[in-house]
């Protein structure tokens, strides 16, 4: 047994304990404190980690735990940043990514360089590895734009994709200059390079999205999908630097290739940003705060100059990029502050060039001293450089987001936010082996601002057991609920007795103004004609709410394309904008490819849609419902359905619709699969307090519904 006066108090803390304990209490507070005199929260852990770490009060080392979790930290920045960027968008701004990178890469290189020659007095090299270390910057800022809830903007994602540009650069720049100046530069240094490099990315874009896509499929347990993904993070981290780069990088590709697998709006990413925020990130600016040594302000007149050299050609450089990337392509000026921002701070790659640097030795002086690359006052002089950068990068980061969140949420016109304020999605449960991908499929079609849309509906008959059906109802919708809560959304938990469950539904959804009807099928039973007919008599002709009938064999996040087979006339119906809002949030919250069958009208309904957004879709005629099986041949592995079906005498309806559950039991029962019916009729009861009354009370035309889209679809 250990007794208080066993445990040493002698500086530094050896207890692992205390120490824990200690930086947990600085992750809690010092945000606090800072906070009330508006120091982002990511400057405070810096400062902290300068107070506590051997050049403040030394309190503890940054020891092998330090360096630990602050390795994990940095490379959650980067998954983090791979993970929640938006591909569509990826794709589409390849091209300003690919410029940033340059321009981020370049100005800072050319002046770096120059400074480092003609004013500063060093050689070639040094001034040429001086200038990579400008050159690469470190996304320390991220977590507070995404905590603003614009990690999504055009500006943020062509930061993120530059900063794999500039910073695989800048460390291929380090690779060259620390061989050649060891005598390693040979042909087979380039071919060793090149072959490791794309044999690396071809591992972690091509073979870690099937071994995601194979594992959740197979496991739904949450601890062992959490630890499943970090395994992959570390393992691509670990595969880079096996090919000569640093892990960085590799943590940001696997955040790529695991984008898809895991929605922003799934129960997993909210346990990865859950974890890292508050623990692994907190590590590694506690670590980088260590490193700050203060004293040399006092004591070093050469680190100083060194430092404010650097610092001012860092910043001025980035600065120089951001607004060179603004006048490039019409940004704002919040647009700037976050790209200057995200882009600003020297963290990562900056310490792995410096420490390279300072441990190549080139020669010794007439004194016996060794000569290094980089020399003692430039080691010190990153150190201070780090903080003045980062410091510098919250503040313009922070700033620039929450003017871009401001901007945002002003666009919203009161119509927009009635909208968001009324969505209500009804899920009726009955089976506990198909609630969690029923929540989760409202969760993944619903508005992302609808904070209070659900609502979970078990109906007991009113002359059965009461008691045991009571208890057994709430313990289904408990499940509901916990499934919801994974996701920081609340679900309204709902008990209704009735003896008829149609009549049950249809009063819940007039009670509670529902917009959407979510219904499930058992996972291992088909569909059939009576249940179908039963359904469309009783909910479907007494509820005018889109409707939404969902079989699942497969998780969600593992559906790598959904066709949507639209029949004709289908753009004509009154619904037709509402149903495809929800097929458009599935698109953008999965990443998944959409593939839309219908008529040319139809068709140019959806692509006027995506010409302002940047989701995969692919586009293909048809028309002749009678021909509908050769929709199967199409269908590949990990691929889902959406049918939009028609009530009875409707515009859009087709007598091959009858034939729809047939056709899906034989040739479609190893799929995902939902059948959707669109607001068509007694619209009139609706006019009054609906959320839809904004837009369709004045529907009279055609072209009153493409309006109507325009509205529902403007870019955030």
């Amino acid at each position: 047994m250990i007794f208080l006066s066993d445990i040493s108090f002698k500086l530094p803390l050896e207890s692992p304990v205390l120490k824990f304990s200690i930086i947990l209490f600085i992750i809690l507070f010092a945000p606090l404190l800072l906070n009330k005199i508006r120091v982002p929260q990511l400057i405070g852990l810096i400062i902290a980690g300068a107070v506590i770490g051997p050049n403040g009060l030394h309190l503890m080392d940054r020891d092998s735990s330090i360096v630990l979790f602050g390795t994990v930290g940095l490379l959650y920045i980067m998954f983090l940043a791979g993970l929640e960027i938006d591909l569509g968008d990826f794709k589409k701004n390849k091209d300003k990514s690919i410029v940033f990178g340059l321009y981020t890469f370049t100005i800072p290189m050319v002046l770096g360089t120059s400074v480092g020659v003609y004013v500063m007095g060093f050689g070639w090299m040094t001034a040429i590895l001086l200038a990579s270390m400008f050159a690469s910057h470190t996304l320390i800022a991220y977590p507070l734009v995404s905590k603003l809830g614009v990690a999504k903007n055009k500006a943020v994602n062509i930061t993120v994709g530059g900063t794999m540009i500039t910073d695989t650069l800048a460390l291929l720049v380090l690779a060259i200059i620390a061989g050649t100046a060891v005598g390693e530069i040979t042909a087979e240094f380039w071919v060793r390079l090149g072959v490791s490099v794309v044999l690396f990315a071809a591992i972690v874009i091509f073979v870690f999205p099937l071994l995601g896509r194979w594992f959740f499929k197979r496991y739904d347990d949450n601890i062992s999908q959490y630890i499943f993904v970090l395994g992959l993070v570390f393992l691509g981290s670990f595969l880079a630097e096996a090919a000569g780069i640093e892990a960085i990088i590799g943590a940001f590709l696997a955040g790529l290739a695991m984008n898809r697998l895991i929605p922003h709006t799934s129960p997993l990413m909210n346990r990865i940003e859950f974890v890292g925020n508050a623990l692994f990130i907190p590590f590694f600016l506690i670590g980088v705060g260590m490193l700050i040594n203060f004293r040399v302000f006092f004591i070093d007149l050469e680190t100083i100059k060194v430092a404010i050299m650097m610092t001012v050609v860092a910043t001025f450089s980035k600065y120089a990029a951001a607004w060179l990337t603004q006048k490039t392509y019409g940004f704002s000026q919040a647009q700037k502050q976050v790209i200057f921002g995200l882009s600003n701070a020297q963290a990562a790659a900056t310490l792995a060039a410096v420490l390279v640097g300072y441990n190549i030795i080139l020669g010794e002086s007439a004194a016996g001293e060794p000569i290094r690359l980089l020399n003692d006052a430039i080691l010190n002089g990153t150190i201070l450089m780090i903080l003045v950068t980062c410091t510098i990068a919250s503040f313009v980061a922070q700033k620039g987001a929450a003017k871009i969140a401001l901007e945002e949420m002003e666009e919203d016109n009161e119509g927009d936010k009635d909208k968001f304020a009324s969505e209500k999605i009804l899920i009726p449960i009955n089976y506990p082996e198909n609630i969690e991908e029923l929540v989760n499929l409202a969760i993944t079609v619903k508005s992302e601002r609808s904070t209070k849309a659900l609502l979970a509906l078990n109906i007991i008959p009113t002359d059965t057991n009461n008691v045991k059906l009571e208890k057994n109802a709430r313990k289904l919708l408990e499940k509901a609920s916990i499934s919801a809560s994974a996701t920081d959304n609340t679900i309204k938990e709902l008990i209704r007795y009735d003896s008829d469950i149609i009549n049950g539904i249809t009063n819940v959804v007039k009670e509670n103004k529902v917009s959407d009807l979510i219904l499930g099928l058992h996972k291992h039973r088909g569909i059939s004609g009576s249940f179908l007919g039963n359904l469309t008599e009783g909910v479907l002709s007494r509820c005018n709410v889109t409707t939404l009938i969902y079989r699942f064999i497969q998780p969600i996040n593992t559906v790598k394309r959904y066709h949507i087979i639209a029949p004709l006339n289908a753009e004509k119906e009154i619904g037709f904008p509402f149903w495809l809002l929800r097929i458009w949030n599935l698109g953008k919250n999965t990443g998944a490819k959409l593939v839309f069958y219908g008529s040319k009208p139809f068709l140019k309904y959806i692509q006027d849609v995506n010409k302002n957004h940047g989701l995969e879709v692919e586009y293909r005629e048809f028309s002749e419902w009678e021909d509908f099986l050769i929709i199967s041949r199409d269908i590949k592995e990990n691929d889902a359905l959406f049918i939009i079906m028609s009530r009875k005498s409707e515009i859009s309806y087709s007598p091959i619709m009858k034939q729809i559950p047939k056709y899906l039991n034989k040739y479609f029962q190893a799929f995902n699969y939902v059948l959707i019916y669109p607001i068509q009729q007694g619209l009139s009861e609706y006019r009054a307090g609906n959320i839809f009354s904004p837009f369709v009370s004045n529907f009279e035309s055609l072209e009153d519904i493409g309006k109507t889209i325009s509205t529902l679809f403007k870019k955030k």
